[in-house]
């Protein structure tokens, strides 16, 4: 078994408390976060209908997003979720039966080029392995000009002490309490790890640029401990 596949098949087994854990261990304060990077994006884009992919979607967190954010702001739009988790699927398909899902990894889009305005990615970019790529999916699937939004955890080589703080609660006490609640210690033990062994902000800045991707904007959450990067597809 690969190691996607050992990702893929965790959040399989965590995929019934996925989202009651999300709110748990971020008091809630995720749903603003992927708010605030919804809204950001559609200022960067002037068409008034949109067709939208959220990629490793989960159980459609940041579909709902995109729906509420579109209808606030009068735009037609056309969103469907890609996860290569089954488990994950079956809970978003239940949320959203009218809207199309694709079972596939973010390295193997099911689409044809240039059809998508907007690709959204929120806290799965650090769990595709080969994230080149991805990239390239992501390059070929967008229309000319269209915006990624990336929204993920980013890691810090230089921290403050609130920062410290921080990551001292999300690498001792979030594992405790997520695989309590989830019956799934190793899953919730992965959650830092993984932020560790990924990029710094400028690091995956640099990396986007390398495949023509220009920053529009960029912010970040939770004392720098969370990144909202917004890319146009040159």
């Amino acid at each position: 078994m690969s190691k996607q596949e050992k990702i893929v098949n965790m959040f399989d087994s965590i995929a019934h408390k996925y989202d009651l854990v999300n709110r748990i261990l971020t008091f809630g304060i995720d749903k603003k976060w992927r708010e605030k990077a919804v809204k950001n994006s559609l200022k960067h884009i002037n068409i008034d209908s949109l067709i939208v992919l959220d990629v490793a979607c989960g159980t459609g967190d940041m579909i709902e997003v995109w729906i509420k954010e579109s209808l606030k702001n009068n735009i037609n739009i056309t969103v469907s979720g890609l996860d290569a988790s089954k488990q994950m699927l079956k809970i978003a398909k239940k949320r959203f039966p009218d809207i199309n899902f694709y079972k596939a990894y973010a390295t193997d889009i099911p689409l044809n080029d240039s059809t998508i305005d907007i690709i959204s990615i929120s806290f799965g970019i650090r769990n595709v392995i080969d994230i080149k790529k991805a990239i390239l999916e992501f390059r070929r699937i967008l229309k000319e000009n269209g915006i990624l939004l990336i929204l993920e955890f980013v890691n810090n080589e230089n921290p403050n002490n609130l920062r410290k703080l921080i990551d001292l609660y999300s690498n001792k006490l979030l594992p405790k309490i997520g695989g309590l609640i989830s019956n799934n210690k190793e899953a919730y033990e992965y959650l830092p790890f993984s932020i560790k062994n990924f990029y710094t902000t400028q690091e995956l800045i640099n990396l986007f640029n390398t495949f023509d991707f220009k920053l529009m904007e960029y912010n970040h959450f939770n004392f720098g401990q969370v990144g909202c990067f917004i890319f146009k597809n040159k």
